[in-house]
């Protein structure tokens, strides 16, 4: 197993010129489509206007920007609208993200996330994963208000025809048939979809962080999203095509990920939940269902599959869950083997002993801390071992002596 190493020298924080540079690029590349059609108005002959094709390359590259980072994107495509509009009346008729009561509040959440972000990578875990789930949980309320709000008056990208401009012709009767209703309600349920398969894989970074024990993993995760952020913004500034088509690209991604970033995005909810409920203070085990998610790929049963544990006829370990959430339901065997408790420090698991190590099972939501000698007890497992950042903390003070080495001390496990 590797050892990882955290030293301050060789593992720097994000670097916040970085960060600044991404929202002068977002602010930059996120011209809406009204302010495009004022100033086309303005350099174009009468009978002109701003061409579909190009406000809806706008429109993908944006609404692909704003589900890597919501809030973040959001607000720049809030502020630039704002600062392009000439007249206050106007500027009181910009939608809800390009008033100032959203995208200012908006603009300083970013700062203390990108301040967390720069900072966590030194500070201690036990510290900074409090501040991850309140990260994760605004990832998720954020994303799920602009999947909604945003998304429709983006995706609207077909302007109505009038007496100057009409698309099928200057004169007769189809100069007066005004089909932009239908082009956008066919745009917009296309856009929302779009947008929540992006938004679903980058919701899957956030939870990847909050599994992660060490933060230089997690200042490798963001920087990460940073830099795809980065890369949607610069290729839609330098072509509004060369941006649509390399959105398209992360959007096909996104698409055949979307299994994977779907069960992730879901133990991310449950484990928010329980956080934010203190539910363990609430949770019987001997009571109520016992819920886990499986750790690993068993018999091509996905990793993140959501279900009850029981046991069978035999006295095996069988996880009864629904694909999908919603389809008939199906039951997996673990296999036989011997089974224990791994405790760590935010969430425990179910672990098959493996030697004198142990391999991660099932994931135990964060309901069951304080509960894991009664899980013992109502399956049978072989005691309660250490896991996680526990078992690294209980190994550094064995090698550093400040007490007894024990006869068969567990090897430091991280929780995946």
């Amino acid at each position: 197993m590797k050892r990882f190493k955290l030293t301050d020298d060789r593992q720097p924080p994000v670097p916040l010129r970085c960060l600044v540079l991404l929202v002068a690029v977002l602010m930059a590349c996120a011209l809406p489509p009204s302010a495009r059609a004022v100033t086309v108005a303005q350099k174009a002959p009468s009978g002109h206007y701003a061409a579909p094709g190009a406000n809806l390359a706008h429109a993908i590259s944006e609404i692909t920007g704003v589900a890597i980072s919501p809030l973040l994107g959001a607000s720049a495509v809030g502020v630039w609208r704002y600062f392009h509009t000439s007249t206050p009346a106007e500027r009181a008729r910009l939608p809800w993200f390009a008033q100032p009561w959203f995208w200012v509040p908006g603009f300083l959440l970013a700062i203390l996330c990108i301040l967390k972000d720069s900072l966590g990578v030194a500070a201690p875990p036990l510290l900074k994963k409090p501040f991850d789930v309140l990260d994760a949980a605004g990832h998720k309320v954020s994303g799920l208000i602009a999947t909604g709000a945003f998304v429709p008056l983006v995706m609207s990208v077909f302007q109505s025809a009038n007496s100057d401009t009409a698309s099928l012709g200057a004169h007769g009767f189809l100069a007066a048939i005004d089909l932009s209703w239908l082009g956008n309600a066919l745009l917009v349920p296309v856009g929302m979809v779009v947008f929540f398969v992006v938004f679903l894989a980058s919701n899957s970074l956030n939870v990847l962080i909050l599994l992660s024990p060490f933060g230089f993993v997690d200042a490798g995760i963001k920087a990460f999203r940073g830099f795809l952020l980065m890369t949607v913004a610069g290729t839609a500034l330098a072509n509004p095509w060369l941006g649509a088509a390399w959105a398209l690209v992360l959007i096909v991604i996104a698409y055949f990920i979307a299994g994977w970033s779907s069960r992730l995005s879901f133990l991310g909810l449950v484990f928010i939940w329980d956080f934010f409920t203190l539910r363990r203070k609430r949770f019987v085990p001997g009571k109520a269902e016992k819920r886990m998610f499986l750790a690993r790929k068993i018999s091509k049963v996905p990793a993140r599959t959501y279900g009850t544990l029981s046991q069978d006829g035999q006295g095996n370990l069988a996880l009864r869950y629904r694909p999908w959430l919603v389809l008939p339901p199906r039951t997996l065997t673990l296999p036989q083997a011997q089974y224990a408790i791994g405790r760590g420090m935010f969430y425990s698991q179910i672990v098959r002993l493996d030697g004198e190590g142990f391999v991660s099972a099932l994931l135990l939501p964060p309901r069951y801390r304080g509960h894991e000698e009664e899980l013992v007890t109502i399956y049978g497992l072989a005691g309660v071992r250490e896991a996680g950042l526990r078992a690294a903390w209980r190994w550094l003070k064995d090698a550093l002596g400040v007490k007894a080495q024990p006869e068969a001390a567990p090897v430091p496990v991280a929780v995946a």
